[in-house]
């Protein structure tokens, strides 16, 4: 992962945030829920598109997250309005998402220099969204098997994976000091 600011970063997480909070919605039988998973589906398609085409060096694993994030757009957009030929467009975002983790996968998400220092609540968002993922999981499981408050348990895993998301959008970065300035007031 190279060191350049991502753009449209915020943007395209609130519109995850959205996704998220429609197919919660979607779940509980709410009214607008297919409204709301459309629009979220289609604001990522278009974030990313017009994010991929700021970016200044496009290398081959920028083309391949593009038509990962593309096919998944799409397929969740004709799923949604219940076009045919969804199973393809499955079929080509699983596809780019097998090269993307074969290219970068899970390196993606370490830190380039392995030694950042995470700060107390750091630790605490990130084991929060440890726990909201294993909720997801757990919760489908469960719904898949008809136990009790398996609803539940999947309604509060997305919840924490969408207030992870929104972290950034509510709570406004630090400026780091250094010591050796002085303070005016």
């Amino acid at each position: 992962m190279s060191n350049y600011k991502k753009i449209l970063k915020l943007p395209l997480r609130v519109s995850l945030a959205v996704l998220l909070s429609g197919i919660l919605a979607k779940m509980f039988e709410w009214p607008y829920a297919k409204e709301i998973i459309f629009y979220g589906f289609a604001v990522i398609g278009i974030l990313y598109v017009l994010r991929f085409f700021k970016k200044a060096e496009k290398q081959f694993i920028d083309y391949t997250k593009l038509a990962l994030v593309s096919f998944f757009s799409l397929y969740g957009i004709f799923t949604i309005l219940e076009f045919p030929y969804t199973l393809l467009f499955l079929i080509l975002m699983a596809i780019t998402f097998v090269m993307w983790f074969v290219m970068e996968g899970t390196a993606y998400f370490l830190d380039e220099d392995r030694r950042a220092k995470n700060t107390t609540y750091q630790i605490l968002w990130n084991c929060a969204l440890v726990l909201g993922t294993l909720a997801v999981i757990s919760g489908i499981l469960l719904r898949i098997l008809h136990w009790d408050y398996a609803v539940h348990l999947l309604s509060v895993g997305i919840t924490i994976v969408v207030a992870y998301i929104l972290k950034d959008v509510f709570v406004p970065e630090t400026p780091k000091h250094d010591n050796h300035e002085e303070y005016q007031l």
